[in-house]
């Protein structure tokens, strides 16, 4: 049993405690029983939920693993995480599936909800075993990482995970189109000389999927699309016509392409080579009004950890990727909150995810799941990447002053991130 006072509900002044018990919350402002913790007036709400994060286990440990990756979510306020499958050996057998569930099951961190790639290898050529991956707990199908290229297997895969009630989410991206692009295509891109990857690569793929769920949802199947990191004005414009059809098609939305332009890129640092690239401060602006009008559905972060001497190299040759889910909410919050609201904002975290994923949404009711997160809003603090649960402790926003840090994450009950004092 754990009991936290001194908390706050979101948009209330009113100090009051949490009982939890059996990983349930049993109750508000009762007697305090089992372990007390002082929230120090901080806000509670329900544990984020990340849709999209790069683990990088099995194989890949010497970027990230379970124990550093899982408890850097926490630190970041979630309290469940679905991993993506593009790893070493790629997460397309069900043992895989397994093993990493148990394993992060006593980690005693954030929760692991592993996604499963959709095509074996995510060759994107033959479909995996569904079923069974379905059956040893995988989340959602996705070959993240890669493009769905054949778009007749797409189809297929679409029906398929359909039929079992499951998400397909995609990277949506021609990788004709795509090419050799390091960047954004465009005026910096010109003007720095580097090859540019364009906004119709993006839009080009999303346009096509949503047409394979179109004619799938006319035959009467249920499938449900997602679109993963969506960074462009047009894209979103499509998704935004789908969801007026009536399709059954969702997006994400990372905190770099709302808070990163490719303008940063004139540093010809690759710390800020990501896929898809950042774009234009006019995408950058779009996206964040599809957040506040509900075209966007959910915030995640594509946490792609990769080791510093990878990220230190040129930006022809350098992976893509940022890894910083211990940054996203303050993040958002001190950019944003304003313009989104806190309510607004914890959505976008917490309930839309689950939205997305046709999971129960979170809430902090009695009798709820007690996955619950602290939140100092008002304090700033800079970033300081040395201090990272990851093992990728180094990012964009050094040294910046954030607000909305988490100080503490329960997870089923338990504690799975508490702030050290100082």
């Amino acid at each position: 049993m754990l009991t936290i006072q001194n908390i706050r509900r979101p948009n209330s002044d009113t100090l009051e405690s949490i009982t939890l018990e059996n990983g349930l919350i049993k109750g508000w402002n009762l007697t305090p029983e089992g372990e007390i913790i002082d929230g120090k007036g901080g806000t509670l709400a329900p544990a984020l939920i990340e849709l999209h994060a790069h683990l990088r286990e099995p194989g890949q440990t010497e970027k990230e693993d379970l124990a550093s990756g899982l408890a850097a979510a926490a630190a970041g306020g979630y309290g469940t995480v679905v991993s993506m499958p593009n790893t070493s050996p790629v997460v397309d057998d069900p043992a895989i599936v397994r093993s990493l569930i148990e394993k992060a099951d006593r980690l005693g961190f954030a929760r692991l909800r592993p996604a499963a790639a959709l095509t074996k290898g995510q060759t994107g050529e033959t479909l995996a075993e569904l079923t069974f991956l379905q059956e040893a707990g995988a989340a959602m199908f996705t070959d993240d990482g890669r493009t769905n290229e054949d778009a007749r297997v797409l189809r297929l895969g679409l029906e398929y995970a359909g039929s079992l009630g499951m998400v397909v989410s995609v990277h949506a991206e021609d990788a004709s189109l795509r090419a050799d692009g390091v960047m954004n295509e465009g005026e910096v891109s010109e003007a720095l000389g580097l090859p540019g990857n364009p906004a119709a690569a993006e839009a080009a793929r999303v346009a096509r999927d949503i047409e394979i769920v179109a004619g799938l949802q006319a035959q009467g199947r249920d499938v449900r699309l997602h679109v993963q990191h969506l960074s462009t004005a047009r894209a979103l414009d499509l998704v935004r016509g789908a969801k007026e059809r009536g399709l059954p098609v969702t997006c994400e939305v990372c905190p770099h392409h709302l808070t990163l332009t490719d303008e940063a890129l004139r540093s010809f640092d690759s710390i800020y080579k990501v896929a898809p690239p950042l774009r234009t401060q006019a995408d950058t602006e779009y996206l964040l009004a599809g957040l506040i009008d509900g075209s966007v559905d959910c915030i995640a972060t594509d946490h792609a950890p990769h080791t510093r001497a990878e990220k230190e190299r040129d930006l022809l040759t350098a992976p893509s990727g940022i890894a910083y889910i211990e940054l996203a909410f303050p993040l958002m919050w001190t950019r944003y909150g304003k313009q989104l609201g806190l309510e607004k904002l914890l959505d976008l975290m917490t309930q839309a995810p689950a939205r997305v994923m046709g999971w129960p949404e979170p809430s902090l009711q009695v009798g709820a799941p007690a996955d619950l997160t602290v939140f100092d809003l008002d304090t700033e603090r800079p970033v300081n990447p040395a201090e990272f649960k990851s093992k990728a402790r180094f990012t964009p926003w050094a040294g910046e002053s954030l607000r909305g840090w988490p100080t503490l994450t329960v997870v089923g009950g338990a504690v799975a991130y508490k702030r050290e004092e100082g």
